[in-house]
Parts: structure tokens; C-alpha cells; sequence
């Protein structure tokens, strides 16, 4: 109460027994809702459950662009080598390396066929449905790949072989 509200008397006046009434029943109803908030385990604990998945929604958009960044870095990089190698190397070692390649495909081809000759046909039936199976979730296998690849590859950067 302030001298203002007092009447002649000393005493306030109905009218302002019951604004100080009303003012009061805001701030205890203020003061109760604060508290009920504080009490609420669950409700906090939903905020911080939220306040989480957001942290980490944001945290793992951030490392995908870092490997997206790194794996367009280390495609830059490996064209750049493949590039610095080839312009070093001497025509006749281009030359005996791509009949050594040739040589290696049809060896290869060979020994693909000899495999498959001798591998018995169950066998060779499971091998088709498990590589139908992988052509069909190319996307997925790729993906996986090349997060492990730019998991590998910034453990490796930042020294996390110790």
C-alpha cells in the first residue's frame, strides 16, 4: 500500500482492497504456474529429449557435409595424382602397362570362367539372387561405403591411429 491509496483515515479504501485483492491473485496464480512447470518431471524431460534430437539432427548434418566435402577433396586429390603420374610416365611404360592390363583382364576372365565351371550350381543360383540383391540396393551399399570410406579417412586425418 502506498500513502496514495490510504484515505483520510489511514485506511484503503474498498475500490483498492480489491485491486491490492486482484493484483495479488495474478502473481500467486503467476508464482503457481512457475512452480507447477518446476514440477513437471515429465514435461522437462520431453524438452530436454527434444533440445537432444535436435543437437543431434544438427551434429549429423554437419558431418555429412564434412564427408561430402572431404570425398569431393580426395576425388580431387586422387585426379590430381592420377593425372601427375601419368604425365611422368614415359610412353613405353604407358604402353607395356596397358598390354600388362589387357594381359591381367583376360587372365582374369579366364579365371572367372574356370571358377565358374567348377562351382557347383546351387551355388552358383545363391550368388546371382545375392548379387540381384545388392544391384537392387545399390544406393543404400553405396552410401554405407562411402561412410565408412570418409569415417576411415578423417580417423585417419586427425591421428586417431594412435
Amino acid at each position: 500500500m502506498n500513502d496514495e491509496s490510504q484515505n483520510t483515515m489511514g485506511s484503503p479504501t474498498p475500490e483498492e482492497l480489491r485491486e491490492q485483492v486482484e493484483r495479488t491473485r495474478d502473481e500467486l496464480g503467476q508464482t503457481v504456474e512457475a512452480l507447477a512447470g518446476k514440477a513437471d518431471v515429465k514435461a522437462q524431460a520431453k524438452e530436454k529429449t527434444e533440445a537432444a534430437k535436435k543437437q543431434a539432427a544438427e551434429k549429423t548434418a554437419a558431418v555429412k557435409e564434412q564427408a561430402a566435402s572431404a570425398t569431393a577433396q580426395i576425388r580431387e586429390k586422387t585426379a590430381q595424382a592420377a593425372q601427375a603420374v601419368k604425365d611422368r610416365t614415359p610412353d613405353p611404360v604407358q604402353e607395356k602397362t596397358a598390354q600388362a592390363a589387357t594381359q591381367v583382364r583376360e587372365s582374369a576372365a579366364r579365371a572367372g570362367q574356370f571358377a565358374v565351371d567348377r562351382t557347383p550350381d546351387p551355388l552358383l543360383e545363391k550368388a546371382d539372387r545375392v548379387a540381384k540383391a545388392a544391384r537392387a540396393n545399390r544406393t543404400p551399399l553405396l552410401a554405407g561405403g562411402a561412410v565408412l570410406v570418409a569415417f576411415l579417412l578423417l580417423r585417419r586425418g586427425r591421428g586417431g591411429n594412435k
